[in-house]
């Protein structure tokens, strides 16, 4: 396939603002690659939460199209080993690592997603992913956030006490993130979407704030008024036939 033009690179950043953005007013911005839409505040302003439920590829694609998610990394937490790799973490679990613009969405939010995406009653891993490094952890920063975490904790409890849940509730170490060919797992698998947004080198594609939506549409992971809406964007840019692919 051929590179996209700078006219198409354009084009991406016009999506990521008409997505992203809670703005319907936002105009068209062309910032430098790594930029995000002007919706999102400055990276100081930004929080940071670090969960595990399961594979880290699901994990992403879950919390990644979220409005209010502006960042989203897979890595490894919870463990002692220093520097853990995939084929070597040690006692480290699949994470992902989510930041996000506390004036659209919350810590207690986000943990209603966690509870809501994967079965937390579950021993020793997620459906068919079986092992240490597939089990339940809220990371927590602070006594507020480990308040809400053993709140909801225990809310989630009492919805059937025939089963304990296992989630575990640990203080944020160290988080690792994860090596490249991980990290929006879902994008990658859908060449179109990546031509789409421009051919991203890998720096630019784990920063990017539209990756992370795509990462959830392409998975299907979104709420459902979410991906109707990404749905109407890209069915829209389709039908004007604009970009154009060829091959070569």
């Amino acid at each position: 396939m051929k590179k996209f033009s700078h006219s198409h690179q354009i084009l991406s950043y016009f999506i990521l603002a008409v997505i992203v953005s809670a703005d319907p007013s936002l105009g068209i911005r062309f910032p430098n690659p790594i930029s995000q839409a002007s919706g999102n505040p400055p990276d100081q302003f930004l929080r940071t939460a670090v969960f595990s439920l399961g594979s880290f590829w699901r994990a992403e694609s879950v919390f990644g199209c979220l409005d209010g998610v502006v960042r989203t990394t897979v890595g490894y937490g919870g463990g002692s080993k220093s520097n853990p790799e995939y084929r070597s973490l040690g006692d480290h679990a699949e994470s992902v690592q989510i930041e996000y613009d506390p004036r659209v969405i919350n810590f207690r939010q986000l943990l209603e997603i966690f509870w809501s995406s994967h079965d937390s009653r579950q021993v020793f891993g997620q459906g068919p992913d079986v092992g240490n490094q597939y089990r339940s952890i809220i990371f927590v920063n602070g006594t507020e956030e480990s308040r809400l975490a053993a709140v909801s904790k225990e809310r989630e409890q009492t919805k059937s006490r025939s089963s304990i849940v296992t989630t575990q509730v640990q203080q944020l170490g160290t988080f690792y993130p994860a090596e490249p060919e991980h990290q929006k797992f879902e994008l990658k698998r859908n060449p179109f979407l990546l031509q789409l947004i421009g051919n991203l080198a890998e720096e630019e594609l784990e920063k990017s704030s539209l990756a992370a939506k795509l990462n959830g549409y392409a998975a299907e992971l979104c709420p459902p008024r979410i991906q109707t809406r990404i749905d109407g964007k890209v069915n829209e840019i389709i039908r004007k036939g604009w970009p154009i692919l060829q091959d070569v």
